[in-house]
């Protein structure tokens, strides 16, 4: 049986250690260069070694958009894992593949796949990490997949000779499945064909770094803090190649400085961190405001407040990063929700931190930033822009003044060694030339003037999805969200099908706020039949619907374990 649009999930399990990560990346890349559609995600404590960790894999025909909570396929690289996963196996029905050392009375009435992964890897004198290759031969065999596109991935993952070590453990573990479970083999759920997919395997924080190379991104400085430490890792391993320069500092403090000094030198530049290492940069945050600086930050959310939990996802953030830093000034706040759109908002938020000289942040979240999807090939939706940006000679008729009063609020930023041109910034309140002032008249004017970027801000979201709509094109119930929440609930409102009359409104723009985009999609239904969800404890969405709209969302699926909500759980709250 091939099976059309039906989703089915494989989950690996075991410690840190175990290369848990590394085998559910290559099964993902397997399924994906088979034709397949591939999300990707993953829980892990934050330790070296040891403790329970897992990757799961949702595959289908049709495109997949959040992982499911039932499993139907699990790895098991150790006693342990089956039972720590048993509520989401169903009985009958679920394959379990394990060591036959591992093999526990407490789990029954499930189809085990036991093999003798330790005998083959003393057969082969191979390391115990590799015993996850045998379990993946196992299971591609065990839904006769094409083993030769495992092969291929491996062979384009490793050096050769680990690759062929690595092949030929898989070659063991699919004929043992196929010598020894011929019974199960007519379950069947996919067939593969190379020549549909030419897709890329890419998780939110590559997509972030890849939107932000296309813009023309030429330094990168980071201290590492998951869960953004994979675009500093990504970025690293390219910057030769692509003539970029990335660099780790002592500090978050030190990075944003860096990007700040880069910026001013007239380099388009980048930082990302989580919310503690954000808290350290907010001064210099509000510096690159005051001195109209263009920068790029991406912020990604974990659980806090202080340390939280440092490799889980929350959306705690968004009121923190909205007011960030002392005083007032404009920002721009942007929140993808997919790596398509983490791509694209990657890429114009250079655009929109260079033409306007303000802090762009990105807030994203661990959900959406390690998970991994197969994705057709990212376009950018304009070009290069830069505004007024004066690189060579300023030609000027008066004497050149950084902050020059202008009608929409942006003065000429000319880069420092551009002739005719003496380059101040001042990170105290300054006049247009950029020295310090203290004249209440021109301290109106220039607070003023930054200020009126937003009223061209304004003009220029009508170029960009602010906001993006789905679902019912009348609705009886409106869902509203932001950022990786974006997967989940449109799983969930494929499985409730179109009888349900459900439209999803998703907000990307967080500042500024698309305040009359938003309650006209809102106005299709009564305040009643509103409904949010949010990654948090206290409805921080619903907090700029009341702000902008005077609306307070009543019903709310509000969660803030340090997961995401599984499409499963929203199909409850939606029927509750």
């Amino acid at each position: 049986m091939i099976v059309k649009n039906r989703r089915v999930t494989f989950l690996i399990g075991g410690e840190a250690g175990d290369g848990i990560f590394a085998s559910g990346n290559i099964l993902s890349k397997t399924f994906m260069h088979g034709g397949l559609h591939v999300f990707s995600t993953n829980e892990y404590i934050s330790i070296i070694r040891g403790g329970h960790q897992w990757y799961s894999i949702t595959v289908s025909e049709s495109p997949v958009f959040s992982n499911r909570y039932k499993i139907d396929f699990l790895i098991a690289l150790n006693r342990e894992v089956p039972i720590i996963h048993i509520d989401r196996l169903e009985k009958k029905t679920s394959f379990i593949i394990i060591d036959e050392r591992d093999k526990s009375e407490r789990i029954v009435d499930f189809n085990i796949i036991s093999l003798p992964m330790y005998d083959i890897l003393k057969k082969r004198n191979a390391k115990k990490v590799m015993r996850n290759s045998i379990a993946l031969g196992a299971l591609v065999g065990l839904v006769k997949y094409d083993i030769s596109i495992l092969e291929r991935v491996y062979m384009n993952t490793y050096s050769e000779d680990i690759a062929e070590k690595n092949i030929s453990l898989a070659k063991m573990g699919y004929n043992y499945v196929l010598e020894k479970y011929p019974h199960y083999l007519k379950k069947i759920f996919f067939s593969s064909n190379i020549s549909r997919s030419q897709r890329i395997f890419c998780t939110g924080n590559e997509a972030i770094a890849i939107g932000a190379i296309a813009s023309g991104l030429k330094f990168y400085a980071a201290y590492p803090m998951t869960p953004a430490s994979s675009i500093l890792h990504f970025l690293a391993l390219l910057q030769k190649d692509l003539n970029i320069v990335v660099i780790q500092p002592e500090s978050e403090l030190a990075a944003i400085n860096m990007i700040i000094g880069a910026a001013f030198a007239g380099v388009r530049s980048m930082t990302a961190t989580s919310g503690g290492g954000f808290s350290l940069m907010t001064e210099a945050l509000g510096f690159a405001a005051m001195a109209e600086i263009p920068v790029v930050i991406v912020v990604v959310q974990r659980p806090g407040p202080s340390t939280g939990m440092p490799t889980y996802t929350s959306q705690g953030d968004l009121r923190f990063v909205l007011h960030a830093s002392q005083g007032e000034f404009p920002r721009i706040v942007l929140a993808p929700g997919d790596p398509y759109e983490a791509f694209e908002i990657a890429y114009y938020s250079f655009n929109l931190a260079w033409k306007y000289q303000l802090p762009v942040i990105i807030l994203s979240d661990k959900f959406l930033a390690e998970s991994g999807w197969s994705c057709d090939k990212f376009i950018p939706p304009f070009p290069i822009e830069e505004g007024k940006i004066i690189r060579d000679v300023y030609n000027g008729r008066e004497k050149y003044k950084r902050y020059k009063i202008t009608e929409d609020g942006v003065s000429p930023f000319a880069i420092p060694g551009v002739q005719n041109a003496i380059v101040k910034a001042n990170s105290n309140e300054h006049d247009e030339e950029g020295s310090p002032t203290y004249d209440p008249a021109l301290v109106n004017s220039m607070v003023d003037k930054r200020f009126k970027k937003q009223e061209l801000l304004k003009r220029e979201m009508l170029r960009y999805k602010t906001i993006k709509y789905y679902g019912d094109e009348y609705p009886e119930k409106i869902i509203v969200s932001w950022g990786s929440l974006k997967g989940p609930i449109l799983e969930a409102i494929n499985i409730l099908g179109k009888n349900k009359k459900i439209g999803f409104l998703q907000v990307i723009w967080m500042e500024p706020f698309p305040r009359d985009l938003v309650k006209n999609i809102l106005s299709k239904v009564g305040e009643n039949d509103i409904m949010i969800i949010e990654n948090n404890r206290t409805g921080l969405l619903n907090s700029l619907l009341n702000e902008y709209l005077h609306l307070d969302v009543k019903k709310k699926f509000l969660k803030y374990d340090g997961r995401p909500p599984y499409p499963y759980e929203i199909i409850k709250f939606l029927e509750g």
